[in-house]
């Protein structure tokens, strides 16, 4: 069998990338860029104000004048004005442009303005070039804003704005086939059998990819018909970046989806994992190179294993950044003899010091969906000791 990070390696070392597109950007949040962005001009453009008040020529300060004559009043969005004289001021407002001929600001609560002058209190403190923003202070012409692999939230669809860009180039979102296989399977708003379950890991599997990657998903019930089962794989392939199947995997009489995908040609990479839940996962790629992702069918499982090794085969494949790991602390003590690497549910709280507390949720068997609800995720557990003490740090991995 396959170690955990030995597993991970594998998928990670076969996955091809997926395809860019143009993408306008009022669509690319959540998308990964593809592209190196670029400073259309400095920022700030230009010497900006920060405060409302008036601007001067600090010579004038330093000389001792305390009235100035008012040569106009502007605002964010217009010109920049001039002084004629160090004898005058602008009133200005935050975020316009510096005046010609100023080069200092006195907030509005240090100034009275009246019938044309402005006149600074005596308790002010005035030093040069105070609340100015520099002319290019944050960014120069054409330095680099953002770098492909970044994922796209609200701060980078706020710099790709300032810089101008209307279109970006992104990630392709994936199209990936969701196919879960049993008879026993039926779907939501369906006549339930007594000896048949409601089909929810395709549902959750969904729910996860559209959420992180805006996959576009094509769900997919089989019945443990191999002949069914290899004619449907086939063709969703055919229509698809990605294959992920749930159930058939283990090594029963009706696990039938490792024979399936050797006879469609896939390449196996590895069958189970030192893990639990999850130990019977398989991994393979096509003959196309696409990945092949059959999960074991029970829902802890399926869930665990998506999110422990698919979710980051897909981020790879986008060319997104690796995320980075987060890691907590035990809130009680853990023991599990098995001689396997352990997932476990938890849920997270701040402690008093602020760190991280992960309290463990274990499920009672890996078919136990419900009991997830409300954990947060589950932690790794490594191999090789049967007891994990209150406050051992453990790598998290989030739903």
């Amino acid at each position: 069998m396959t170690e955990v990070a030995e597993a991970q390696a594998l998928i990670l070392e076969r996955m091809s990338r997926f395809p860019a597109r143009e993408a306008p950007l009022d669509d690319c949040a959540g998308a990964v860029l593809r592209e190196t962005v670029h400073a259309e001009r400095d920022q700030p453009p230009f010497d900006r104000v920060t405060m409302d008040g008036i601007a001067i020529n600090h010579d004038a300060w330093q000389a001792g004048r305390r009235r100035y004559r008012v040569a106009g009043t502007q605002g964010a969005g217009a010109p920049a004005m001039s002084i004629s004289s160090p004898a005058e001021c602008v009133e200005i407002m935050t975020g316009a442009m510096l005046p010609h001929g100023t080069d200092t600001v006195i907030p509005v609560e240090r100034v009275t303005i009246g019938e044309g002058e402005a006149v600074v209190q005596p308790s002010a403190v005035v030093s040069r070039r105070q609340f100015i923003h520099p002319q290019g202070s944050d960014r120069a012409t054409g330095s680099k804003l953002l770098s492909a692999g970044q994922r796209i939230g609200p701060a980078e669809v706020a710099i790709l704005a300032g810089a101008g860009r209307t279109r970006v180039r992104t990630a392709e979102p994936p199209r990936v086939a969701v196919v879960s296989t049993g008879d026993e399977l039926v779907e939501a708003g369906q006549p339930i059998r007594p000896y048949q379950i409601r089909s929810s890991n395709d549902r959750a599997i969904e729910a996860a990819l559209a959420r992180r990657f805006g996959a576009r998903v094509t769900r997919a019930s089989l019945s443990d018909d191999p002949a069914e089962i290899l004619e449907s794989i086939a063709r969703l392939h055919d229509r698809n970046d990605v294959v992920v199947l749930t159930g058939g995997v283990s090594m029963g009489k009706y696990d039938f989806v490792p024979g399936v995908l050797e006879r469609l040609g896939v390449e196996l990479v590895f069958h189970r994992i030192e893990q639990r839940p999850g130990r019977p996962m398989w991994f393979g790629v096509s003959r196309a190179s696409r990945p092949v992702f059959a999960l074991p069918g029970n829902p802890v499982s399926t869930l665990v294993c998506l999110i422990r090794y698919v979710v980051p085969a897909l981020w790879k494949a986008m060319g997104a950044d690796p995320e980075a790991e987060e890691w907590v602390r035990l809130g009680e003590e853990v023991k599990f003899p098995a001689d396997l690497v352990y997932f476990l549910p938890v849920k997270l709280r701040a402690d008093t010091t602020g760190a991280l507390q992960a309290d463990p949720q274990p499920t009672n068997t890996s078919g136990d969906y419900v009991a997830l609800g409300g954990t947060d995720g589950f932690v790794e557990l490594p191999r090789g000791s049967d007891l994990f003490p209150k406050g051992t740090p453990a790598r998290l991995f989030r739903w």
